[in-house]
């Protein structure tokens, strides 16, 4: 039945009495103050349907947040879903605290209170829930909002900027429905398209150059952008900002996650539309918006076909060009920002993270995918970082289908795709890009600074919001060398023995027994973190023995985390 509701819409049938639907414009929270209600409500996609969704502030997505660089924000996100859940800041540099991330757990009724200092610069974000295995549950329902990043480089630019009628906001979703109108997550028949929850839209927009906030807000589908007529149009903004000038497209690919802006010049074309569209025929294999999502027509992914969006050009929004208004923006510019890439030389360090499914032949697309063969563990730290560090990941997908790869806390530069210097669209800073199937790589290029957190990890993650469930996903901390641990810590909160040891483990024993070891952190003489550990939940006591035996002979500090303090002690391994 789902299928051919989708089909009716493509001949322009629609079960409404209109033969399209005005687009909804999110509401704007433009405030160093804001309140967000995580809350359960109705939507009606189809007349006379009525769907159980999530939302913020409202029934379904989430009011657009405009936030100022260098201001200062405090934000009460309360959750009434009867459930738990976060809801993380994608793309926004902050602290792990603040991120938002698997570990930030919003319980039911209760209320989180991030506060941070807006350091981007002028973008397009979003937010949405991490909780870990519901990601997609929630994201599918409803609960998924922009983010306008405003600075005093971007104002001084001549671009549009009158929000919802010449700056439009649009979250491109698609989702598949059940035989009750019921939004099933998890599921690879996404065959209905919308636009700000919106089915079939349609919006006016003025004959000047008009703004368009392109986010890919699907859980799996890929889209390739374009205008019907193959009508040119400029990128000017990448996932983290501005590009330094103005680039002439005619298609462009954003995967889950993705973002970019766009201008298009409808100067003279007023009672003329035009339809923005995904020209999906023009995937190659391995691509989840593809004839075939794997490699080659063997590989099956379950419930995939038939779609009449895989494999296919389809409309997205129709837009109506109506009369200029009063101070139109009539020209592109030829120049925005000046970027200032990283250099390889003066990276740190190398990492190489592989992604590959769990189980391989015909049927690993419908299975889950690790990253250097572990799904996540909560408590494992996969990788520990020192703040500052210039860093080049090489992404390796041993994989039939294309991931693509989001890395909390930064933004990156690609270096090259398959050897080969990366798309036009595609350079310039970015939070999450698609890594080819079939053994491509991506490598990029990145920096860790400002904040460092011994205790809450960072995700990276494949942004496939089913990958990401089935364990995609690994976590990161950044750390600071240079801390003096004994300014920071307190020194006699726990015993350890045998100290010096020439054992295989020691023992910590907090001298509190009501307090409960949650993580320890082993750091040499140079102030390097050599090994940092969250215990797992039924481990947690206030005693605890650690391996020593990894270790060189030398003089090493224990740190150990309770729920309540930091305590650290010198020892020795001979």
């Amino acid at each position: 039945m789902k299928h051919l509701i989708y089909i009716l819409l493509l001949l322009g049938i629609t079960l409404n009495t209109n033969a399209q639907n005005q687009l909804a414009i999110p509401p704007t929270i433009d405030n160093t103050n804001i309140n967000l209600t995580l809350q359960n409500g109705t939507h009606s996609f189809f007349v006379g349907q009525t769907t159980a969704t999530m939302g913020v502030n409202g029934n379904i997505l989430g009011p657009t947040l405009i936030l100022h660089k260098n201001t200062n924000v405090n934000i009460n996100v309360t959750n009434n879903l009867g459930q738990p859940t976060t809801i993380h800041w994608h793309g926004m540099h902050i602290s792990a605290s603040n991120d938002g991330g698997p570990h930030t757990v919003i319980q039911p009724g209760t209320t989180w209170n991030p506060q941070f200092t807006v350091m981007n610069n002028a973008s397009t974000m979003w937010y949405h829930p991490h909780l870990d295995e519901f990601t997609d549950e929630h994201v599918s329902k409803g609960i998924a909002g922009l983010i306008i990043i405003k600075d005093a480089t971007e104002a001084l630019l001549n671009l549009p900027r009158t929000y919802g009628v010449d700056d439009i906001p649009l979250v491109v979703q698609t989702k598949d429905f059940d035989a009750n109108y019921q939004i099933v997550n998890h599921s690879n028949s996404d065959d209905i398209v919308m636009v700000n929850a919106t089915v079939n839209p349609q919006t006016d927009v003025p004959a000047q150059v008009v703004r368009l906030r392109l986010l890919n807000g699907s859980s799996q589908r890929v889209f390739n952008f374009g205008f019907s007529g193959n009508k040119t149009f400029y990128q000017i903004a990448t996932d983290g900002g501005l590009k330094e000038a103005p680039l002439a497209l005619t298609r462009l690919q954003l995967s889950p996650g993705e973002r970019s802006e766009i201008l298009i010049d409808l100067s003279g074309m007023q009672g003329q539309t035009l339809q923005l569209m995904s020209y999906a025929s023009e995937f190659p294999n391995g691509i989840y918006g593809a004839t075939n999502p794997g490699m080659g027509s063997f590989m099956q992914l379950t419930g995939y076909n038939p779609n009449p969006l895989n494999g296919t050009n389809y409309n997205i929004l129709q837009l109506n060009v109506v009369a200029q208004t009063i101070n139109p923006v009539t020209t592109i510019p030829n120049y925005l920002v000046t970027l200032t890439p990283l250099l390889e030389s003066n990276s740190n360090q190398a990492r190489t993270l592989t992604l590959r499914p769990v189980s391989g032949g015909q049927q690993q697309l419908n299975g889950d995918f690790t990253i250097n063969g572990v799904s996540l563990d909560m408590n494992t730290i996969n990788i520990t970082i020192p703040l500052n560090n210039t860093e080049i990941w090489t992404i390796t997908n041993n994989s039939a289908i294309s991931h693509p790869f989001h890395i909390h806390d930064i933004q990156y530069y690609i270096l090259d795709i398959n050897g080969n210097p990366p798309p036009a669209y595609a350079q310039g800073l970015k939070d999450t890009f698609l890594v080819p199937s079939g053994g491509g790589s991506m490598r990029i290029i990145t920096k860790f600074e400002d904040f460092a957190d011994d205790t809450i990890p960072y995700m990276y993650h494949c942004h496939m919001l089913t990958h990401e469930d089935g364990g995609m996903m690994g976590q990161f901390v950044v750390v600071d060398p240079t801390a003096n641990i004994d300014d920071i810590t307190l020194q006699n909160g726990f015993q350890l023995f045998p100290n010096p040891s020439k054992n295989i483990y020691m023992t910590a024993s907090l001298n509190n027994k009501n307090e409960k070891i949650t993580a320890y952190a082993v750091i040499n003489a140079l102030g390097q973190i050599v090994n940092y550990h969250k215990i797992h939940k039924n481990e947690i006591s206030n005693m605890y023995s650690f391996p020593v035996f990894e270790y060189g002979a030398g003089i090493y500090h224990l740190k150990i985390f309770t729920e309540k303090n930091i305590y650290t002690k010198k020892f020795m391994v001979k």
